[in-house]
């Protein structure tokens, strides 16, 4: 296999990929350190644990079969402590479901066995370009939700607190909706934006219910993003 250059800056970006198969994580290992990336590798979320004992990466490669604790299993718990890099879910498993239940989870991106893997090094960059710092646009306002304030051309959410942290969906998610505030955005039109056309409109709403518990008091009362019945979504952003 012949390795993607590097590109955007993101060569040197330290991936985790944890997968029992030995086989195949030294191909994503040889693959991804070809394609700029620095590799380290686990073989069960044992293993990953341990690893993440002592540092973060910039990004994970999951697989969801594993034995003992699975890829979703580990995904969720990383979520619970915090751990907010983008997790792209590997699987045997490619129906619109089991997408939807790592994007439940927590996961950025779900990708079937057997896969192409220039599309999972496409993928990975795409989701930490989103991560990535870019400089103030005039064009793209601050957008504040109440005690917080979005920077869309950043991606950044900040609050009295300090920066809250967003993983790569929710932040797509909220920049989408930011450029566009006031405006009804329908599910599809959504769904094409954050490159989950071919999931379907549920995962649109994973992701919205995610972002309200980042951005609202009462998710279930919510005051900024708003459900239009039959029609999308909406942000009124507020102070």
């Amino acid at each position: 296999m012949s390795g993607v250059m590097p590109e955007d800056g993101l060569d040197g970006v330290h991936v985790l990929v944890v997968d029992d198969d030995e086989r195949l994580r030294r191909l994503l290992r040889r693959y991804l350190t070809e394609s700029g990336f620095r590799v380290t590798a686990a073989a069960d979320a044992a293993e990953a644990r341990r690893v993440l004992g002592f540092m973060i990466p910039d990004a994970m490669v999951v697989d969801v079969t594993m034995p003992g604790e699975n890829g979703m299993e580990l995904t969720r718990g990383l979520r619970e402590q915090g751990i907010d890099i983008p997790i792209l879910l590997l699987t045997a498993r490619g129906e619109a479901s089991d997408r939807i239940q790592g994007l439940e989870a927590g996961a950025d991106d779900y990708l079937g066995k057997p896969f192409e893997p220039r599309e999972l090094v496409l993928r990975l960059r795409s989701h930490l370009r989103r991560l990535a710092p870019s400089p103030p646009s005039d064009a793209l306002r601050i957008v504040r939700l109440g005690p917080l304030e979005f920077d869309p051309g950043r991606g950044i959410l900040s609050g009295p607190g300090g920066v809250v942290h967003l993983t790569g969906g929710e932040s797509a998610l909220l920049s989408v909706m930011s450029r566009r505030p006031n405006e009804i955005l329908a599910r599809e039109e959504i769904a094409a934006e954050l490159d989950m056309a071919e999931i379907g409109e549920r995962a649109v709403d994973v992701q919205v219910t995610r972002l309200r518990r980042r951005i609202e008091a009462d998710p279930k009362e919510p005051r900024f993003l708003h459900t239009v019945r039959g029609r999308g979504y909406v942000l009124k952003p507020g102070v």
